[in-house]
């Protein structure tokens, strides 16, 4: 199987397991917090709650694309990356998953609701400065812009949960005169018709969106495995056809000369010099030559000039076209042509995506009650009511596909728990708050970072030295 020797596979097949345990147990630690406000406005029953989710989350992965996943894989430095021997491989590959897997388990244990995406991020960020340090003796390696993107999109999600949540509730109070919405619901019978369907298209909403953002982290863990043992293979989507690079890039070429860069400022003529630069560069190893024709070493090479074009031309189209010295048709194209060349560089196999749609949705089945309990009992004072429960998913939901669609991952966990927070302030007041609940989660997102860099660390050098 890909012409690997016998020991070789069995660590690649080792991994890939690790990353799916990985996205298993992110189903039963993340969509927990989906289905616990259906179960506790007795909306339905916890095993029908569970199965919905799951297989929501399993389409998830399906239409979340890979925007997030791609994200991921661009926090570490690839086309460094594979220059390592396989020791330092799998080193960094395991330090990633055992980092997180331990530290997801260990605040499910506890009934945390702990996010999936922090821990994986601090873990990749960790085993990268280490693979830094080990390699330069510096951090440069490390996509610090990425990672900063991606930690502002972490912060601020929470915050946004539990102000738009409160502030949909106080609306909601003003144009609703109906007080069976703001009730607390009967222990024995279902709710309205029509409140019960609303509850339900609202955790059916957390649960899609959650797969689409949270199942592409799982995929994108792969991918980082997949392009450490096999580069060849999954350097570029080779299954594309390798004739459509070079026109791409010629059609770049001749819309990008037209641009004056006399009327740039000095960061933007550099992107201008640099994308010129790499257009060449892909033209000189992809004219004429199919996948097969190009080496290993070419094959990342290519990669990589691809990546410089795709980094360098956006950030310069964000001036006028004026300023430039095109017009808006010019810019369309150059951005269309560059999305069909992001295509040979982004991409995941179907298998993969199954992979890990199926892990989350079956994990999403199991193992679920410790964070629904923490949920519905444990950060307000009072019972769920109807409102509460649907105004904090509808706003979780929306967050995270808007933040699927802009490719950054968000944690599931924090904008809901802050959405239910939001929602028992907005009742009665911060006084309705469980003073200790909150201080434990509000604990494990600010340790979940540094505890998961630091570990993963520790992890890379320890097996590193091991292997």
């Amino acid at each position: 199987m890909f012409g690997l020797a016998t020991g070789i596979l069995l660590l690649l097949l080792l991994c890939i397991v690790a990353a799916s345990i990985f996205e298993f147990i992110n189903g039963f630690h993340d969509t927990a917090n989906a289905v616990a406000t259906v179960i506790y406005t007795n909306s339905l029953r916890p095993e029908a709650a569970v199965v919905l989710s799951g297989f929501l989350n399993f389409l998830g992965v399906f239409a979340g694309g890979i925007g997030v996943a791609m994200g991921i894989v661009n926090l570490l430095p690839v086309d460094s990356i594979i220059e390592q021997s396989l020791a330092v491989h799998l080193s960094l590959i395991l330090s990633i998953l055992l980092t997180a897997i331990a530290w997801n388990l260990g605040t499910w244990y506890y009934g945390i609701p702990c996010s999936s995406s922090h821990t994986l991020i601090g873990s990749i960020l960790g085993a990268g400065i280490a693979y830094s340090w080990f390699t330069t003796g510096a951090t440069n390696l490390v996509k610090w812009d990425k990672a900063a993107e991606m930690g502002v999109s972490l912060l601020i999600s929470p915050l946004f949960g539990f102000g738009m949540t409160l502030l949909l509730l106080l609306v909601l109070k003003k144009i609703i005169t109906n007080p069976l919405v703001f009730a607390g619901p009967d222990e024995v019978k279902y709710p309205p018709t029509w409140i019960r369907i609303l509850l339900i298209l609202t955790c059916s909403g957390v649960s899609f969106s959650h797969g689409s953002n949270d199942g592409q982290k799982g995929v994108g863990l792969v991918l980082l495995i997949l392009i450490c043992f096999l580069p060849a293979q999954y350097a570029l989507d080779t299954s594309r056809n390798f004739d459509n690079i070079v026109p791409e890039a010629v059609k770049i070429q001749a819309l990008t000369a037209k641009i004056n860069p006399l009327g740039l400022e000095v960061e933007q003529r550099v992107r201008l010099v640099s994308g010129r630069e790499s257009l060449e560069k892909i033209k000189t190893l992809a004219q004429g030559k199919t996948a097969k024709d190009l080496t290993e070493k070419e094959l990342f090479a290519l990669r990589k000039q691809l990546g410089v074009a795709q980094k360098s031309f956006p950030k310069l189209l964000d001036q006028s076209p004026m300023q430039l010295g095109i017009n808006a048709a010019d810019k369309e194209q150059i951005l269309a042509s560059l999305g069909q060349l992001k295509g040979f560089t982004d991409f995941a196999p179907t298998w993969v995506i199954v992979l890990i749609s199926l892990s989350l949705g079956v994990g999403t089945m199991i193992g679920w009650k410790r964070i629904v309990i923490t949920i519905g009992e444990k950060i307000g004072k009072e019972h769920l009511t109807y409102a509460q429960g649907a105004s904090s998913e509808l706003v979780a939901a929306s967050t995270i596909g808007v933040s699927t669609f802009l490719g950054l991952p968000v944690s599931t966990t924090h904008v809901l728990s802050s959405g239910i927070a939001g929602s028992m302030v907005a009742t009665k007041g911060l006084k309705n708050l469980q003073g200790g609940t909150i201080r434990n989660i509000a604990l494990a997102w600010v340790l979940t970072l540094p505890v998961c860099i630091f570990g993963a660390m520790g992890l890379f050098y320890l097996l590193e030295w091991l292997l």
